[in-house]
């Protein structure tokens, strides 16, 4: 064989070898595998609200009633979900109006397991510390929206803080009579909502209303009782804007909007819960209204449009960056 065709082949060769060595090799950077803070924020007239994320747990499409199981399969392929397990996003909601610094729900601490409790560090994250809330605006007293309140000591997180819960949740799950009444698996959420409570009722700090009213400067509640006997949304106005924090009336987005009727396993009165829904929805489509929610994708926010062929579509806000 000639010199050069042999000398052509050695090239051949050896560029090979580099080529399979280079698909074996690594990158210089090694992958982070960490995620963003879990904050996002946005202006609402002259208030600032900050989504914060506290984690996601997966629930079952099984706890979902009255609808087939071909037609949850449906709903969810429409958003591009599989099941039977969904990844539910646990969101709370800060709330600077200029002159209070108010949280909407604290989060699940780490009661439900590692995927949780992060609401403390992303709002530390989002440039704030607990020591400044001053209210903590509870939309019901389930443990994934009461838990952070308390450290693991069972010392009171948010020190200078006034916590509100609507009066009917109080009387419900507070009470030691009406816990022991209940069955034996639900009773570890009375205690949960009990132990929640327990720093802030001994230091007075624990307030309650029982209507629909004004409770600081341009922030309402909202009676959306049905998930839970007290359950409470929280509407936010400022200047012709305004945001209505709904709390739980949504679990599942690809399910719960196009079909308002479903309920979900944790309903204390599943008709009501279907009833609410339906009357939230309605009034937010009409009025345009901004709405946020504790089980939506992070960060929860947007709108709610009616679909001509009935039910109703969630949209997201679209990220934007905040004029200074």
């Amino acid at each position: 064989m000639p010199s050069s065709a042999s000398s052509l082949l050695r090239h051949f060769f050896f560029a090979g070898l580099l080529l399979v060595a280079s698909s074996f090799a690594t990158a210089e950077a090694p992958q982070q595998k960490t995620q963003v803070p879990g904050y996002y924020r946005l202006m609402l007239g002259s208030f600032e609200v900050t989504a914060l994320y506290d984690g996601a747990i997966d629930l079952d499409e099984k706890l979902l009633k009255s609808i087939a199981k071909r037609d949850i399969q449906r709903l969810l392929a429409r958003q591009f979900l599989k099941g039977p397990k969904v990844q539910t996003a646990v969101n709370a909601y800060l709330v600077n109006t200029g002159n209070k610094l108010v949280l909407v729900d604290a989060g699940a601490a780490k009661l439900f397991g590692p995927g949780l409790g992060n609401i403390v560090d992303n709002l530390k994250a989002a440039g704030y510390t607990p020591e400044q809330v001053d209210t903590v605006l509870v939309t019901h007293l389930h443990g994934d929206h009461v838990n952070g309140l308390v450290s693991a000591e069972g010392k009171a997180v948010f020190t200078k803080a006034e916590v509100w819960s609507a009066k009917a949740d109080n009387d419900f799950w507070l009470s030691e009579e009406i816990a022991a009444k209940a069955p034996t698996e639900a009773q570890g959420f009375f205690k949960m909502a009990r132990d929640a409570a327990a720093p802030y009722l001994a230091a007075g700090k624990w307030k309650t209303f029982d209507s629909d009213r004004e409770l600081l400067a341009g922030v309402s509640s909202v009676d959306t009782h049905g998930h839970t006997p007290g359950h409470a949304s929280y509407l936010f106005q400022s200047g012709d804007q305004r945001l209505l924090i709904l709390g739980d009336l949504v679990h599942n987005h690809a399910v719960q909007f196009a079909r308002p009727e479903v309920a979900i396993e944790f309903d204390v009165d599943p008709k009501q819960a279907v009833i609410t829904r339906k009357r939230i929805f309605f009034q937010a489509a009409k009025e345009k209204l901004m709405v946020a929610g504790m089980h939506l994708p992070f960060p929860g926010i947007g709108h709610v449009r009616k679909e001509t062929a009935g039910g109703y579509a969630w949209v997201p806000a679209e990220f934007a960056p905040l004029s200074k």
